[in-house]
């Protein structure tokens, strides 16, 4: 795991650009943390390196958004589920083995239904002016990229 300290959206969006370039098709990246930390907006910065010209925004009422890039973006936000399952009952699985990158949004809280094979990405308010970005490898995929993003 690395954690980096955040203070201006500029360097949110870095870090999601820089993560960009190294993505693949089928690559998931989860997104948790407090509310109104940047989670979209580090979505937005990932899209847009990505090649999506669309405007990303949040798709909380939809559950789930499609935009084209280089790759396609898959773009999840899971906040309004009533429970875990209907994540599963949206057929997300067949996203995860798409020819895109897919994005979750409060991902924990459907974490039982993630693939084995994401890196893990908190966003968290240390005090009103500064953020922590902890980006965390699955077991077997993202450690590479991981140590990537290490570098400041």
């Amino acid at each position: 795991m690395i954690c980096r300290q955040v203070v201006k959206q500029e360097e949110t969006e870095a870090i999601a650009c820089k993560l960009a370039a190294m993505l693949k098709p089928g690559d998931v990246i989860c997104l948790s943390g407090d509310l109104g930390a940047g989670k979209t907006t580090f979505t937005k910065a990932l899209g847009k390196a990505l090649g999506v010209a669309e405007d990303i925004t949040s798709p909380t009422f939809s559950l789930i958004q499609e935009y084209q890039g280089d790759l396609p973006l898959y773009h999840f936000d899971v906040y309004r589920l009533l429970k875990p399952s209907e994540f599963r009952d949206l057929g997300a699985e067949e996203y995860f083995d798409g020819d895109g990158v897919c994005v979750i949004e409060w991902a924990n809280l459907v974490r039982e239904y993630l693939p084995e094979r994401h890196i893990w990405i908190e966003i968290k308010w240390l005090d009103p002016k500064r953020r922590e970005i902890c980006i965390t490898p699955s077991e077997n995929y993202g450690c590479e990229i991981t140590k990537e993003l290490g570098v400041t």
